[in-house]
Formats: C-alpha cells, sequence, structure tokens
C-alpha cells in the first residue's frame, strides 16, 4: 500500500475538498459554487468552444507528432447538436489549478451516460501540478442526437492525493481551448 501525506493514497471527499480549496491548494477560476461541491467530486461546465473532426480519406497517423489541429474545426457556440456516434472536443468552462500531491480524474455523471453521452475517450487522468481547463473527448453512444448546452454541468472531477509530489510540463500544460 503507498502512503501519502496524510495516510494512504486516496479519493478526496466533500470536506477534504472544501478544506484544500480554502487552503488554496486546489484552485477554480472562476471559483465554483458550493453546490458545485458533492459527496467526493465537483461538478464542472461546458464551455462554448468545440473542436469538430474533419473527414479525412487517407487516414490519420497516429504517433507523438500528430497534430490533431490539423485534422478538426474549432466552432463556438451555445449549443451543439451532437450526432448519434459522433465526438468531438469540448472544454471545461472552469480553469483548474491543482497542487504537486494532488491528481484529479475526469468523469462523466451518470444522468448524462443513462443518455448515452461519454465526456471523456480514454484521456481521464489530470495529473498533479496543472493548471488550465480540460478538454473533454465527448462522444455520442446513444442513437438519437444529444443536445450540448454552454453552461451545463457536464461532467465532474474526482480528487486524488498522491504518494510524492509532480508537475504536470507535457504538451497541453497551459490549454485554454480544446
Amino acid at each position: 500500500m503507498t502512503i501519502g501525506r496524510r495516510g494512504v493514497m486516496s479519493i478526496l471527499t466533500h470536506d477534504e475538498i472544501k478544506r484544500e480549496i480554502a487552503e488554496g491548494n486546489i484552485k477554480f477560476w472562476p471559483e465554483i459554487s458550493n453546490d458545485q461541491i458533492k459527496e467526493a467530486s465537483v461538478d464542472l461546465h461546458l464551455g462554448s468552444a468545440f473542436r469538430i473532426y474533419k473527414k479525412v480519406k487517407t487516414g490519420i497517423k497516429v504517433s507523438e507528432d500528430t497534430d490533431y489541429k490539423k485534422y478538426t474545426t474549432e466552432v463556438r457556440v451555445k449549443e451543439f447538436k451532437l450526432h448519434p456516434h459522433e465526438t468531438v472536443l469540448g472544454i471545461t468552462s472552469e480553469k483548474i489549478t491543482l497542487p504537486g500531491d494532488i491528481c484529479a480524474w475526469i468523469e462523466g455523471r451518470s444522468r448524462f451516460a443513462r443518455l448515452g453521452l461519454l465526456i471523456h475517450i480514454s484521456a481521464g487522468l489530470i495529473q498533479p501540478g496543472v493548471d488550465n481547463k480540460q478538454v473533454l473527448e465527448i462522444t455520442n453512444l446513444s442513437p438519437n442526437t444529444l443536445i450540448l448546452q454552454e453552461g451545463e454541468r457536464i461532467c465532474q472531477l474526482v480528487f486524488q492525493r498522491t504518494s510524492g509530489t509532480a508537475v504536470y510540463k507535457g504538451k497541453f500544460r497551459a490549454q485554454t481551448l480544446p
């Protein structure tokens, strides 16, 4: 078992999340409201920026050098119609700042999953030390068109204390758009 700052590596619950925010360790901009803090997560809002995938006949090489922006188009709308089996990149309204000893996981909300909405395909980990908005890989798994609205509480973050500290220095460390 791995031991962190306050004991075993664990998920932060409501009171711990509030304490970390009050101490300035976890930050949101704009500030979140108290009702966004749930039993063991924080709800985040959907922003108005999206990246729509272009249809490419030749295929896209999957490699470290492939730039997703070359194969997507950015749009800004208050409402986005996500068609069946379509994927789009969205972004949270809130900017998140984490200390070096806390990471987070982006999760969907069950009320929307029951409609067939998937919030992230595979990149759910938010590294310790981030200071950015979070891109959402949104997919409609249902047979119906789903209408995404700016400002909707679309996802939740689950916080986990780490063993040791680290600061994210990757390619997307300062992202503000999808």
